[in-house]
């Protein structure tokens, strides 16, 4: 078989794939050309893909909620409360106790951050897991809790959370050297994992592919990672935020590809009573992923809390419905036991972008919504469709 149509082979494996990511880059074409080039500039791509973390660090969590067939609407607002909560205990506590501590104040107040993201992950794991009570509604009602929550904390009020250290989190970019170093590590990485992966594979005695195949593969997305750090290199450097995405994205890339407790959410998402019958303890399993998710909500909230530089009363507002969204954008199947977290990625920069470009343009929210809605309802459509073709 020659590369070429080893290429249209592996392009018909992964159609899905490969669709979200021409999807995109016609999106960012498009806006470029409607916006004079502004769209692609430096300054904007840099902007663009720190405005996409707060929804990717929900959205890598979603993915395995909603692959072992749950669903969690309470997402954005949890985040939105680990953000006023981050921002009160940034303002009202640590500032009188010890104003000349910043580094400690962020810390501790990052700390108290994700441990309610997780605690509140735990809570509701609990109840949906252990007590049998649908997640709809128990993340509809925790959507409303938490709602209630940010009232009575922020007291109608803004509270500030740009203190030092604090803001850096999500305002703080890397020097352009470091950035390079980064890119060049990661470049390593990348072809040391894909010599490792086949030598692995002729271990098992599983088929492997081309060579050449894996060289032009890992040798594309080794190119995407040096032209993301020299574009945004040409503005201030990689972002920290995008810097924290990255590791959180390899994590859960790794937990759900390499790890008993992803493998089984496929399962489990995949056929219930067989992944019961196989000895899976489908309970602990569930709450196990919803205590993941309220620490990614935790995360979220505390990037959310230094982007933003305050805690508002509309904290989190409309970010569960666009962590759903980027997730099925990128693959994820709302009837369970398929997705990805670099789908759920490409799903979020796709939201981001659409987002971006239309403010670029000046279009009316309403017709903002009305887009999103109809690109969520396609992507759905195409989901159904590949599923019935296999």
């Amino acid at each position: 078989m020659n590369l070429f149509s080893e290429i249209v082979r592996q392009f018909r494996k992964n159609i899905q794939t490969y669709t979200i990511i021409l999807a995109m880059i016609g999106i960012w074409i498009l806006f470029s050309i409607m916006t004079g080039g502004t769209y692609l500039s430096a300054q904007n791509f840099s902007n663009l893909f720190r405005q996409m973390t707060v929804t990717s660090f929900l959205a890598i969590g979603m993915v395995l909620v909603i692959v072992t067939g749950n669903i969690d609407l309470s997402v954005g607002k949890a985040a939105g409360f680990v953000s006023v909560v981050v921002a009160y205990l940034q303002w009202y506590v640590w500032y009188d106790i010890m104003p000349d501590q910043p580094f400690l104040s962020a810390l501790l107040s990052v700390l108290f951050g994700l441990l309610v993201g997780t605690l509140f992950g735990v809570l509701q794991g609990y109840i949906i897991a252990y007590l049998q009570i649908p997640a709809f509604i128990v993340t509809l009602g925790g959507l409303f809790i938490m709602r209630g929550g940010i009232l009575i904390v922020t007291a109608g009020k803004t509270i500030a959370a740009n203190q030092p250290y604090l803001s850096d989190i999500a305002q703080g970019y890397l020097p352009p050297i470091a950035g390079w170093i980064i890119g060049i590590l990661v470049v390593l990485l990348l072809f040391f994992n894909m010599f490792r992966t086949r030598k692995r594979k002729q271990e098992y005695g599983f088929e492997l592919a081309s060579i050449y195949m894996d060289l032009l593969s890992t040798g594309f997305l080794s190119a995407l990672v040096l032209a993301y750090v020299f574009i945004v290199n040409q503005y201030r450097g990689i972002q920290a935020p995008v810097l924290l995405l990255a590791v959180a994205a390899i994590t859960m890339s790794y937990v759900s590809n390499n790890t008993k407790f992803g493998r089984y959410a496929y399962a489990i998402g995949g056929n219930r009573e067989a992944a019961r019958l196989s000895g899976i303890n489908i309970r602990k399993n569930i709450f196990s992923i919803f205590v993941l998710m309220g620490f990614l909500c935790g995360v979220a909230g505390v990037v959310l809390a230094s982007y933003v530089g305050y805690g508002t009363i509309a904290a989190g507002e409309g970010y569960e419905l666009d962590a759903i969204a980027a997730a099925i954008l990128g693959g994820t199947s709302p009837l369970g036991g398929v997705g990805t977290v670099f789908g759920a990625l490409i799903g979020a920069l796709i939201m981001s972008s659409l987002t971006s470009g239309l403010q670029m343009m000046n279009v009316q929210p309403a017709w903002q919504y009305l887009l999103k809605g109809i690109v969520l309802v396609l992507a759905v459509y195409v989901d159904v469709y590949f599923k019935r073709k296999q």
